[in-house]
């Protein structure tokens, strides 16, 4: 397992520091809050994105409601938060599968969620993206200057949250957490009760073609904005101009004049089946890229894990931040869970019009997961480094691994023959995506996690926070 500090316990014998000083980490009562506060923010999130297409990231309030808690026991740290946190922060992640699972039922393939299989899809996808993420940890989160402005937020809350000293800059940072939290539920509430609007749009003509603009008054969203900081706020504000400024009216134009148009369908519409599709093109090429950027940096901290590695095995210290778990055992694990992605396929292919294509669509697939799975993993870890992982595009991203799902079944599988089959083809790809559209949420959340952990275990970090064990 990879932790939230990125890295496995000390070996006996290999650091001697960690034995003398034992540092409360992964303990039973921490694995029971986390476990608490993810059952509730997932079902938050499924229901948030089931309505309105929207999740959100958990990883800042769980850190928030987890210092709160542990509080309560004197002998909490701040490594123990950051367990807690990180469980919890799944939630905000995994739950996005709900942008593709539900498109079986929509295609008429399934009537409702079969629950193991979903459970098996979420469980082998989420452990490929934790695996997939160890190797690129020294790429993206140690030797990068990739500014993770969630991660460091989520950091600065432990930090304050695990301080044992009443200092007037601790007890405000608290206050102004607090004041943040209470706002934001307050305003969530108002909507809710329909008391204020949510968001506010407008819909009008340009020229030939028409556009629209709208506003979520979400406060989580601005204060999300507040993180990511200038910078990547320009560059999102390029995209919207690009989109609602330029592609929407251009495509939508002639549209307006036909007989029956509804300007706000044509809109929405137009927006849906072209522009969204433009910036999933744009973010392939973005991809192609950051994944070409990054593979020297990847292969390098692969080369250090394995020096670290034999390091441990000759008996020799290492720091345990330099601790990663084996190459043999990483690649050992990633390989054994092909199997149950193979024999998802395999039951999913069962008595239907592609039982007969069951072995080379099998093959297919295992393929696809362990090659594109690495790809999004690194893009969408890049994505949370850059943006955080509540801006980062994640339902953009599950476009984009349906689309090179389905092209690559066009080029191997060929042209359907019947309306069954090509049903049933849709679906594949689907499901096939399922998995690795879970590698794709938990490698996003779990980088952020990491980047919060490496700074948790920051000797200057841990030197402001005074452990309850005087250390």
């Amino acid at each position: 397992m990879a932790n939230s500090g990125a890295t496995a316990p000390a070996q006996a014998g290999t650091a001697t520091d960690t034995q003398s000083n034992p540092v409360k980490e992964l303990t039973i009562r921490g694995i029971i809050i986390g476990g608490v506060i993810t059952l509730i923010f997932t079902a938050a999130n499924v229901y948030l994105g089931l309505k309105v297409g929207l999740t959100f990231a958990t990883s800042i309030p769980a850190a928030v409601i987890s210092m709160a808690v542990l509080r309560a026991w004197k002998d909490h740290t701040v490594q123990e938060n950051n367990i807690v946190q990180t469980i919890a922060s799944a939630a905000g992640t995994l739950s996005a599968i709900i942008f593709v699972l539900p498109g079986l039922v929509i295609i008429g393939w399934w009537n409702g969620f079969p629950y193991w299989t979903t459970v098996a899809v979420c469980a082998v996808g989420g452990i490929l993206g934790v695996m997939y993420s160890i190797p690129l940890r020294r790429a993206l989160v140690t030797n990068s200057d990739l500014p993770y402005p969630e991660g460091v937020a989520a950091a600065e809350v432990l930090k304050v949250g695990d301080s044992h000293q009443a200092s007037e800059e601790n007890t405000r940072g608290l206050k102004i957490i607090a004041a943040g939290g209470i706002s934001a539920a307050v305003m969530n509430l108002l909507v809710a009760m329909k008391v204020i609007a949510g968001e506010v749009s407008t819909v009008f003509r340009v020229g030939p073609g028409a556009t629209m603009l709208g506003s979520s008054l979400s406060l989580a969203l601005i204060g999300i904005g507040h993180l990511i900081g200038i910078t990547v706020g320009i560059a999102m504000i390029v995209g919207l101009l690009l989109s609602y400024g330029f592609f929407l009216p251009f495509y939508t134009s002639g549209k307006l004049n036909e007989a029956g148009a509804n300007i706000q369908d044509v809109v929405g519409g137009t927006f849906s089946t072209d522009v969204r599709f433009i910036g999933a093109g744009v973010m392939a090429i973005a991809a192609v890229w950051t994944l070409i950027k990054v593979m020297g940096p990847i292969f390098k901290g692969m080369k250090e894990s394995m020096e670290a590695s034999r390091k441990r095995q000759a008996g020799i210290a290492v720091a345990r931040e330099e601790q990663d778990i084996p190459v043999n055992i990483l690649g050992g694990t990633i390989l054994a869970l092909l199997i149950p992605v193979g024999a998802l396929i395999y039951m999913f292919l069962r008595e239907t019009h592609l039982e007969g294509h069951t072995g080379k669509l099998v093959t297919i697939s295992v393929v696809y997961v362990l090659v594109i799975g690495l790809f999004v993993a690194a893009v969408c870890g890049y994505m949370a480094g850059l943006i955080g992982s509540s801006n980062s595009p994640i339902s953009g991203v599950g476009i984009l691994i349906v689309i090179i799902g389905a092209l690559l079944i066009l080029a191997v599988h060929g042209k359907s023959t019947s309306e069954g089959e090509t049903n049933a083809l849709i679906a594949y790809t689907l499901f096939t995506a399922a998995v690795v559209f879970g590698v794709a949420t938990i490698s996003n959340d779990n980088l952020q996690d990491l980047k919060t952990g490496q700074l948790c275990t920051e000797p200057q970090f841990l030197d402001s926070v005074i452990l309850s064990d005087g250390g």
